[in-house]
């Protein structure tokens, strides 16, 4: 099968670097990369590097596309291009899947070609396929994880050393793990792209990105609040988490009080972990590498071989209509703030003082994110974390 990857970063390095060196006896070795399209100036006469998008569309030998330019444009258009040219593809753009999803997926059956993005969620981590294969038998009715490695890795290694929030920042960002910018991973956002996509194929309908989804990172934690959970027996992860009752959900991004041992504490450096419920499997999880080069393009490759093996995706039409609510999910919160108004601004919950932090007791998490918006106003390194409850 004859590829086309668009970019040459590094998931679509790791992607021709898996292809061309696949030992002969796997199935990889089927794979064969025909083009790799680039910026102009690095675009070569043998056309194999080509900036030419046309001459990949109209290339009848290519079978499947690889998208990993991330953004939302170009690879929108490109993908949609692709896709009515009756070529499959592949991607790993979370941003882009999170919202327009439902027309790649119409495009590629209108097409009779596949639309696959197993690593946009994960890394390597083959988190899409098991909600798929799942599905096949059970309703899912509730998952999290840890689904972003960069504020797993500095929530780890503050846990580990002690250390400040903006050493283990410069650390990860040092490593490579974390962007010069890092908002996308320590104020949730890349948690909310990957939990939309989850929660599309989970429930059969469409969330995209902003629609009303409580946030609250990692930004404002620091040593002494790690210290103090630890005293608890909590270990402080970022969580993203989705139940169902019925027609009405919620879904929620927050950091996230595990119980020292929990399968959740226990996730080190920049692991990922994600973990469904179904109605007669139970509980299921996986752990592995959530980024990286090589994880995520194995499950591009991955991808790609079902596409040449015609495994199908299960069949998703986004047509069940659920309601938001997240007022039914109710837990326990500690909050650390120097502000003296907390107190007046919570007192409908009654917090009760413990050691400098404020414990919050049976509020339901969309009225906690609604105090902490006002709290920030008033203290801007206010923090919060959740009492993990059934989440172990």
């Amino acid at each position: 099968m004859n590829i086309a990857i668009l970019g040459l970063g590094t998931v679509g390095t790791g992607v021709a670097k898996i292809v061309e060196g696949a030992d002969a006896m796997t199935k990889a070795a089927d794979l064969h990369v025909s083009h790799v399209f680039v910026r102009p100036e690095k675009a070569d006469a043998s056309k194999r590097l080509t900036s030419d998008y046309d001459a990949i569309l109209n290339d009848d030998d290519v079978d499947a596309v690889v998208e990993v330019l991330g953004g939302i444009e170009p690879a929108h258009s490109m993908i949609l291009d692709a896709l009515r040219h009756q070529k499959h593809v592949v991607t790993a753009n979370k941003a882009v899947v999170a919202r327009y999803m439902e027309e790649f997926v119409q495009t590629a059956k209108d097409n009779v070609v596949q639309f696959r993005f197993e690593a946009s969620v994960a890394g390597g981590i083959p988190w899409i396929t098991n909600l798929e294969r799942t599905l096949r038998i059970d309703s899912i009715n509730s998952f999290h994880g840890i689904f972003n490695g960069t504020s797993n890795f500095i929530l780890d290694q503050m846990t580990k050393t002690g250390a400040s929030f903006d050493s283990i920042l410069k650390q990860a960002q040092d490593l490579g793990y974390a962007e010069a910018d890092p908002s996308a991973d320590i104020d949730g956002y890349d948690i909310e792209n990957k939990l939309c996509i989850s929660l599309d194929i989970a429930y059969d309908t469409l969330v995209h990105p902003g629609d009303n989804l409580p946030k609250f990172g990692i930004r404002t934690i620091q040593a002494q609040d790690i210290d103090f959970f630890k005293q608890q027996g909590w270990v402080v992860k970022l969580i993203g988490r989705s139940v169902r009752h019925g027609d009405h959900f919620s879904y929620v991004i927050e950091p996230m009080l595990c119980r020292a041992g929990s399968i959740e504490a226990s996730i080190s450096d920049n692991f990922n972990y994600a973990s469904l419920h179904g109605d007669s499997i139970g509980e299921l999880g996986f752990m592995g590498q959530g980024a990286g080069m090589l994880p995520t393009a194995h499950a591009v490759v991955q991808d790609l071989l079902d596409v040449k093996c015609s495994n199908e995706h299960l069949d998703r039409c986004f047509g069940k209509t659920l309601q938001l609510d997240n007022r039914s999910d109710e837990g326990t919160y500690w909050v650390r703030t120097s502000a003296a108004q907390f107190k007046e601004l919570a007192k409908a919950w009654h917090p009760v003082e413990h050691d400098g932090y404020f414990k919050v007791e049976d509020i339901d998490a969309q009225s906690m994110h609604d105090l902490m918006k006002e709290l920030l106003l008033i203290d801007a390194n206010a923090f919060m974390a959740r009492e993990s409850g059934g989440v172990d």
